[in-house]
């Protein structure tokens, strides 16, 4: 089993990289866990305080029942993902049956802060691109499929997530073996991505 971290700041094009490594890939041998789906619950909590929670620092991620399902993984079992609405700022109550396959790709803005998360990672990759992109992208992504509204992106954008990149997330690019830069379709790095998985599987 390969376990690939893929990590990077929020609309840096994460899952376009990733979509772009698995396209080649034959189906019943990768699986991609999102670390959006361990954001802690807070089921405890009401609508108003989940808003108001920093889903940019690393203590909003379950990174001790990320670890767990990874090392499942490992040995063999399959495990019950969650699944997290961003609507609702909390897990469902569903959850996706994730099972053992060749390749395990894990991407997530947080994933590279984690030092036992870390370690599990065969490669390690770092999607960077400049702020403004990663702005223009964000808002885009918040109003169409969150149901934000322009004004809570942009003040989330300054109090929070800016100041979480900077402090979290960028500092992370030292512990990466590949850095993608994806202001433009990165054709030689994701290839060399691919080329390291079927060496690495064979």
């Amino acid at each position: 089993m390969l376990i690939i971290g893929i990590a990077g700041g929020t609309g840096s094009g994460k899952t376009t990289v990733v979509q772009q490594i698995i396209e080649e890939l034959p189906a019943d041998e990768v699986c991609v866990i999102s670390q959006d789906s361990y954001y802690k619950d807070t089921s405890h909590l009401s609508f108003e305080e989940r808003v108001k929670i920093n889903f940019d620092h690393p203590q909003a991620i379950d990174f001790n029942l990320l670890v767990e399902h990874l090392e499942e993984l490992r040995a063999g079992r399959s495990f019950e993902q969650p699944v997290y609405s961003f609507v609702a700022h909390n897990r469902t109550s569903e959850t996706v049956t994730t099972y053992p396959k060749k390749v395990v790709i894990v991407e997530g803005i947080l994933i590279l802060t984690h030092p036992e998360i870390r370690e599990m990672f065969d490669i390690k990759v770092y999607v960077h691109a400049d702020s403004d992109e990663r702005l223009i992208r964000r808002l885009k992504r918040d109003i169409s499929e969150r149901g934000r509204d322009l004004t809570e992106v942009l003040t989330r954008y300054q109090t929070t997530l800016k100041p979480m990149h900077q402090q979290f997330i960028e500092p992370t690019k030292e512990f990466a073996d590949i850095i993608i830069p994806t202001n433009r379709y990165n054709t030689v790095a994701v290839e060399l991505i691919r080329t390291i998985i079927h060496q690495k599987l064979a």
